[in-house]
C-alpha cells in the first residue's frame, strides 16, 4: 500500500510510524496503559481498514482512523494527544 504525504509525495506505507506516533501520544497522555504490542494491534487494524477501502491513502486517512480506533479501544486521552500532532 502507498500513502500520500502532506506535500503530495507518495511513499510506501510504514506502519511502524503509526506505532511510534501512538506510543509517543500515550507518553504525553501519561494515564493510559499502552505498550508496543497494543499499539501494533491498533496499527494493524488501521492498515486492514484502510486497505479494504483504497489502494493509496493519505496521512489524514491514517490519522483519522487511528484516533477513532484509539477511542474505540479505550484510549481517549491518547487519542486526544495523537490528534494534537495534526496541528
Amino acid at each position: 500500500m502507498h500513502i500520500t504525504k502532506k506535500n503530495g509525495r507518495v511513499q510506501v506505507y510504514d506502519d511502524d510510524k503509526v506505532v511510534r506516533s501512538i506510543l509517543k501520544a500515550n507518553v504525553d497522555a501519561m494515564t493510559e496503559d499502552m505498550n508496543r504490542r497494543k499499539a501494533q494491534v491498533i496499527a494493524d487494524e488501521v492498515f486492514a481498514k484502510l486497505t479494504a477501502e483504497k489502494d493509496i491513502i493519505s496521512t489524514e486517512d491514517v490519522r483519522t482512523c487511528t484516533a477513532a480506533l484509539l477511542r474505540k479501544k479505550g484510549y481517549p486521552k491518547t487519542a486526544e494527544c495523537y490528534e494534537k500532532y495534526r496541528q
